[in-house]
């Protein structure tokens, strides 16, 4: 493959259909856009590990809701990693690249270097959190840590809240070229059974911890189709899935060629942050003159920082809250 093809399919979410079995899909690869993720924070392999799987999962998800603001992906537990946060936020315009931001918070002291990356979440849930912006009303939807991947929560979730059978395939890791530093690359497939008008319900849920499984949701029809699927899905390999020697395209090609696979537009994606000196100041505007004062530090100042992005602000703190005494403008809010 030429270098041009490698950069056309780097940090896209392409969109397929498979006309012969009512299936959906999307296949990410994520280049620049997963390395500057995880280059904002000094993480350990096990914490890169799940925030990776995180943002390609967050990837696509984004990509198949008619997103006009922000899908927020949140896994908490009770173990050494304790959080996982991903933002996926649409387009701001035609042509535009969607704006994906992540972050953890772990405790280093109780990691164990080498074991199971997902076991170290603990139990805790799976939540998919939706904001279409103003006027509107969030949507969130919440799933128990189950599967042993977040893949596998993924898949709880859209059987749960969606009732749509749904399967994620991933690969992600560093690697590097000849006389070249060492990045990260990640990819994954997507495949979702087009929803029907009224979901079935069968007699039970057969997934693990008594959640809901795609065997649940289709009739024989439906479910032969989607194994058939999922039996070529099977066969991937993870280099063909991280790329850049194979293009989305004609992997779909090798997987599904009898399937009738049809894509459509892919959608760029990008590393993207919307932490702004306004905004903080905005957040800080529920608190008394008196709490501001127990922010300030022995210099005067009032600082932040971002946990996306790392950004860090100060600020006058005469200038914050609702019993703010000077103008912000005077103040000189200042970003490192």
């Amino acid at each position: 493959m030429t270098l041009t093809t490698k950069i056309a399919w780097d940090d896209t979410v392409l969109p397929f259909q498979l006309d012969r079995c009512d299936i959906r899909g999307r296949v990410a690869r994520l280049d620049q856009t997963l390395e500057r993720v995880l280059a904002q924070h000094d993480y350990p392999p096990e914490v890169e590990a799940m925030v990776a799987e995180a943002v390609l999962l967050t990837a696509m998800i984004g990509q198949t809701i008619k997103l006009r603001w922000k899908l927020s992906l949140q896994v908490r537990g009770n173990g050494p990693i304790r959080l996982i946060a991903t933002d996926f936020y649409a387009p701001s315009e035609e042509g535009a690249p969607g704006r994906i931001r992540a972050y953890a918070s772990f405790d280093a002291t109780r990691l164990v270097a080498g074991q199971d990356p997902f076991g170290q979440i603990g139990q805790g849930y799976f939540a998919i959190l939706l904001d279409q912006g103003r006027d509107t009303t969030p949507y969130q939807g919440i799933t128990p840590l189950s599967g042993g991947s977040l893949a596998a929560c993924a898949e709880a979730y859209f059987a749960q809240s969606e009732q749509l059978p749904t399967r994620f395939a991933l690969s992600y890791g560093q690697s590097s070229a000849p006389g070249e530093p060492s990045l990260w690359r990640g990819g994954g497939v997507m495949l979702q059974h087009m929803p029907k008008a009224s979901p079935l319900m069968g007699d039970g849920a057969s997934g693990e911890d008594g959640l809901l499984a795609a065997v649940d949701l289709l009739d024989d029809d439906a479910a032969e189709n989607w194994n058939r699927a999922n039996i070529l899905l099977d066969t991937v390999e993870p280099l063909e899935l991280v790329g850049p020697r194979v293009a989305p395209t004609d992997l779909l090609l090798r997987l599904f060629h009898e399937e009738g696979p049809r894509v459509y537009d892919a959608l760029p994606v990008a590393f993207g942050c919307t932490c702004s000196e306004e905004r903080v100041r905005n957040s800080l505007s529920i608190y008394s003159a008196r709490d501001i004062g127990h922010m300030t530090t022995d210099d005067g100042r009032v600082t932040a920082d971002c946990q996306f992005c790392g950004a860090h602000y100060e600020f006058d703190p005469s200038t914050l809250g609702f019993e703010a005494s000077a103008d912000p403008e005077q103040g000189h809010g200042s970003q490192d």
